[in-house]
């Protein structure tokens, strides 16, 4: 019976999905449902974590709003709502998990480039 919903996972999985780093700078196009519109919404931030494994592969991208608010979205990866992540640019990081991120503000939530 494993099997079955092993094969069945493995069918919607996305075969572009993008080489995600924690600590990288992303645009996640995400495609909302209005009533009967749908568009897409681009969510520009930082990777703060990457959780899961196969189709429940998950990353939590923590972006500064409106007044200083911070905003953190989890987004599945092999989600079809999500249509494309880019990767802005790389960060620089040693931790798995940069929740020390939250308590910080301005200049200080600030990462390293990474060249790659």
């Amino acid at each position: 019976m494993s099997y079955l919903l092993q094969s069945l996972e493995n069918e919607n999985l996305k075969e572009n999905a993008p080489d995600l780093r924690v600590g990288d700078t992303v645009k996640v196009h995400n495609r909302i449902v209005e009533g009967n519109n749908e568009r897409v919404q681009v969510f520009q931030g930082t990777v703060i974590g990457l959780a899961g494994s196969g189709p429940s592969e998950s990353v939590t991208v923590r972006k500064i709003g409106a007044h200083g608010v911070g905003v953190e979205r989890v987004f599945r990866l092999h989600s079809p709502r999500v249509e494309k992540i880019e990767v802005v640019r790389g960060g620089k990081v040693r931790r798995a998990k940069l929740y020390f991120l939250r308590d910080r503000v301005g200049k200080k939530a600030r990462l390293k480039q990474e060249r790659r």
